[in-house]
């Protein structure tokens, strides 16, 4: 027994988090409670809050280790490519930890000032300040851009959610499913096949999320 109180890793923040993340992961959000979380690490929950007052701030910190990993260059002169990287960045992310983007847009606590999901903000404002746009027209790339981002993406996890749970049970090839209920519809509706091979397309996926579009009206003069 003392030789394995001796081996034992430490709980630390940072074991709480990662856990927690492997397990939303794994199960999504909603099925995280802080006493399969203590299970996981063999603890009892209550060890748990020497780390985090709640449930609420360990999913705020969850979000917030998310969006740290957005890259934001400093290394890049082109203020275009560079948020481009930013976005394709935060969208590959977003999609490996699916429960996080909607949680992203709503500010865990108002009374925090900084964090990633700020850093990220003032990131982005500066790329297009710096880059000659007004502050009228960097107000309005902004949105355009931070809502393309996070809506596409939740638009992309709604249809991966969406055919989950229309494909039979007990399908496992989600693509091959997809592709037979493609075949029923041409007949009919021709079009919206058509519409689905391109979706179904090798490297549609990487076209779509590459595709961060600026207007004219969102060009620098």
């Amino acid at each position: 027994m003392a030789t394995r109180s001796r081996t034992r890793r430490p709980l630390t923040k940072e074991r709480v988090l990662e856990q927690a993340v492997v397990l939303a992961d794994k199960e999504g959000i909603e099925a995280l409670s802080m006493r399969k979380l203590g299970q996981a690490l063999g603890v009892e929950a209550m060890s748990l809050y020497n780390h985090v007052a709640n449930k609420g701030e360990l999913v705020a910190a969850m979000v917030d280790r998310v969006i740290e990993r957005f890259e934001l260059p400093e290394d890049q002169r082109r203020w275009d490519v560079a948020i481009r990287r930013c976005a394709i960045s935060a969208h590959d992310v977003l999609i490996e930890h699916p429960w996080a983007c909607g949680l992203a847009l709503v500010p865990s606590d108002a009374r925090i000032i900084g964090g990633p999901r700020v850093r990220y903000m003032e990131w982005l404002l500066r790329q297009l300040r710096e880059a000659g746009f007004s502050a009228e027209l960097a107000y309005s790339a902004y949105h355009t851009l931070d809502s393309h981002i996070f809506g596409f993406t939740l638009w992309q996890l709604g249809h991966v959610k969406a055919a989950r749970m229309l494909a039979p049970a007990g399908e496992e090839d989600i693509e091959k499913w997809a592709a037979r209920l493609l075949e029923q519809l041409r007949p009919q509706y021709p079009y919206l096949a058509e519409h689905g091979d391109q979706h179904m397309a090798a490297g549609a996926r990487d076209a779509l999320r590459l595709r961060m579009v600026l207007t004219t009206s969102l060009e620098c003069g």
